[in-house]
């Protein structure tokens, strides 16, 4: 069952060769919303210097996805330890490591995932020693731990956790706690979209961003986690992450965004296997192309935010600006995002002969570059953005069959042969893209998507992927 078996294997070899003590087996794992499924892992114990030297005990679950996806990692503490929950440990003994939350095939290993959980607990040691009486109690609380992190593989236990019940509801995963990130949440909490909110916060150390704000103000139906298993079985997964390295070119910044999409699409495909994954990351055509090709879901479950946004600006500033609000309903804003965007139509008003139809092609086209001087410079803030995401999201998840302006793989349309990612006229659905709209034929936008799909291209071929 697992994808890239002999990667797989030789990882475990140099595990066993550098730590002897480990033991390895395969057993069932029981994920956060009570589904199952049989793993391989490994456990024994580090050695951890502070003051005295120590010996931690370990477990790690690889994942099947392994070595695209990090493992799960849990402290495995005797009758006598107590868990010292901080930066990297949490109540349950649940590891969590800058490393793992960077995890990048082939950089990144188990172990220089060992070496670093080392050096991290000799900052803070995980462990204490209990009394007699405590380790009692903590005996009670280890058999608890032990249904989440040694799982459980009886028939009985399996109907007790109710399978994937959790499935049946309309969940969304946001994944990134920036500003961006935050902002979808509380605008998709405020258009009550999905029953359940889980934002994925991959930032280093304890209340980085808003997040601790979410937390103390307790927005209802949103959980916050570090843990990927959390975002199972969403209906969308929205990707607002971006790199925040010290890259020195445009092209460094892009790689440095592949890299972090190496250690995130992998692992939120697998718990979320038919979701719709929906990017907002920068620069989104390119973003999505990559989410495509690490998640290998098929074109239509993945989509960029794109020309959405734009779109939406646009339409409203013919119909309430500008009182043009029959050109309105079939102006859209498509191709890249930025200065190479450009308006177009799905269709024209039809006329009775060529003259009229030039004249009525040349008195829209005035209208449109009216609108796009009003909305020069209005720029795409966080919630704005967040409101863009929320309304594509509540098309998906309702299945509203709306037509939106999304990024979509854009082969075979106006006569683009490679694969890039474009803003088009879209129809959307639980599956996404249920089907593209047609544009009315202009030589002139024609070449301007193709100009931008060359270009596109042109970038993603000098990434490393």
């Amino acid at each position: 069952q697992y994808k890239f078996r002999d990667l797989t294997i030789e990882e475990l070899k140099n595990v066993s060769k550098t730590y002897p003590n480990f033991t390895f087996s395969m057993n069932t794992y029981t994920f956060k919303d009570g589904s199952q499924k049989d793993l391989l892992n490994f456990s024994g114990t580090v050695p951890v210097k502070y003051g005295n030297s120590y010996n931690i005990p370990i477990r790690l679950w690889i994942l099947d996805s392994h070595p695209f996806a990090p493992p799960i990692c849990f402290l495995k503490p005797t009758a006598n330890m107590g868990i010292a929950v901080g930066k990297h440990v949490d109540a349950q003994g649940r590891i969590y490591l800058p490393y793992l939350q960077n995890w990048s095939h082939p950089k990144s290993t188990l172990i220089g995932l060992i070496k670093e959980m080392i050096a991290k607990f000799e900052e803070e040691l995980p462990l204490y020693s209990l009394s007699s009486f405590d380790a009692a109690r903590q005996s009670e609380l280890l058999s608890y731990i032990a249904k989440i992190t040694e799982g459980e593989t009886d028939m009985k236990s399996r109907s007790k956790t109710g399978g994937r019940n959790e499935g049946c509801f309309n969940k969304i995963t946001v994944v990134g706690a920036g500003d961006l990130g935050i902002a979808c949440v509380l605008a998709v909490a405020a258009k009550d979209v999905a029953d359940k909110v889980v934002l994925l916060d991959l930032s280093e150390g304890a209340a980085k961003g808003g997040t601790m704000d979410l937390e103390i103000f307790a927005v209802p139906n949103v959980e916050i986690s570090k843990d990927f298993s959390a975002s199972a079985d969403s209906k969308v997964v929205v990707l607002t992450v971006n790199s925040l390295g010290n890259a020195q070119t445009y092209l460094d910044v892009i790689q440095s965004n592949v890299d972090l999409f190496r250690g995130i699409i992998p692992a939120v495909s697998h718990y979320s296997q038919n979701a719709v994954l929906l990017v907002a990351s920068h620069p989104v055509e390119v973003m999505t192309f990559v989410s495509w090709k690490l998640s290998s879901f098929p074109k239509n479950r993945v989509i960029g935010v794109g020309a959405n946004l734009d779109s939406e600006r646009f339409q409203y500033v013919l119909t309430n600006v500008m009182k043009a609000e029959v050109l309105a309903k079939d102006a859209w804003i498509i191709g890249e995002q930025g200065e190479d965007k450009v308006p177009s139509w799905t269709s024209c008003n039809v006329a009775a002969n060529q003259t009229e139809a030039m004249a009525a092609r040349d008195s829209r086209e005035k209208v449109a570059n009216r609108a796009m001087e009003i909305l020069k410079g209005k720029g795409q803030r966080s919630w704005s953005v967040g409101l863009s995401v929320a309304d594509l999201a509540d098309s998906i998840v309702k299945d509203k069959r709306k037509v939106h302006s999304v990024s979509t793989l854009a082969k075979g349309c106006c006569n683009i042969n490679s694969e890039v990612f474009l803003s088009l006229p879209c129809i959307l659905g639980t599956s996404g893209v249920i089907e593209m709209v047609s544009l009315e034929e202009d030589p002139l936008v024609q070449e301007k998507l193709q100009s931008s799909a060359s270009s596109i291209h042109d970038l993603q071929q000098q990434l490393k992927l």
